[in-house]
């Protein structure tokens, strides 16, 4: 699809991932509508840009149904608002497992459920969820954010064939350990077992490649991470055994400490 003229919505746009998609978007000519949940990070992080900013929480099912009305018939969904959601299932409340599945999936699906229709009727669009190569391998202290992204790869995969032959594409874009920006970045760890990290401009190229070529599904990590990461989820309990050797330096629990606070 072409993204020249188009009117895209980009979510999570206040991080250093969604500050790079939306660069790169803003330079091939697409006309932007950026969302976040703080208006000042928001403002801070579009400078520079010619953007239409909502400010909306997607923990509120009533702010993602507003966001949706305000940005109106848009050519392009780009949902990468999310949550961390690292950690031991036992550690969270109630409360913080509700807002994690909110977050990072029902707020996606619901996105697509209300903005897709238009996309439809045009004949037109396309829509990339933003997940994450925990979609693909489970890991240790990962099991809620697992079930989140394993969720939206699923989603992805069964929306694009039920929009087959409507003219609206869907794509599921999954990065690695980011470094410089991002979830990941923010916690200030070395990625577990010493595996290499991609930048937030990669995942932004990864981004325009799905919408452009329509790919059903893009990996954006090293080349030795995706070919682990589907191993892995052939030969899940293998994997288990593998990670369990490997995560032996105290990276991953670094990273659920640095991303408590966002629980």
């Amino acid at each position: 699809m072409k993204i020249a003229g188009s009117t895209v919505l980009l979510t999570g746009a206040n991080g250093g991932i969604g500050r790079a998609i939306a660069h790169a978007l803003a330079a091939r000519g697409a006309d932007l509508i950026v969302s976040g949940r703080r208006a000042e990070a928001l403002r801070s992080a579009m400078s520079g840009l010619s953007v239409r900013t909502v400010v909306a929480d997607l923990a509120e099912a009533a702010d993602v149904e507003r966001l949706a009305e305000e940005a109106g018939n848009v050519d392009i969904l780009i949902a990468n608002g999310a949550l961390p959601a690292s950690g031991a299932l036992l550690d969270y409340t109630p409360e913080q497992i509700d807002r994690s599945l909110t977050v990072n999936l029902r707020s996606q699906i619901m996105l697509c459920r209300l903005l897709a229709p238009a996309m439809s009727e045009a004949g037109r669009g396309h829509i990339v969820l933003v997940g994450s190569l925990s979609g693909k391998t489970a890991s240790p202290a990962a099991s809620l954010y697992n079930a989140t992204k394993f969720g939206l790869r699923g989603f992805a995969h069964g929306f694009r064939q039920d929009l087959h032959g409507t003219g609206v594409g869907v794509s599921v874009v999954q990065p690695g350990f980011v470094r410089d920006a991002g979830m990941f970045a923010a916690t200030g760890a070395a990625p577990p077992g010493k595996v290499r990290t991609v930048s937030p401009e990669q995942v932004a190229t990864g981004t325009i490649r799905a919408i452009e070529h329509d790919r059903a599904e893009v990996d954006v990590a090293p080349a030795e991470l995706r070919l682990g990461s589907s191993i892995a989820g052939l030969f899940p309990a293998l994997a288990a055994r593998v990670q369990r050797l490997a995560l032996k330096d105290g990276a991953l629990e670094r990273i659920v400490a640095g991303q408590r606070h966002n629980r």
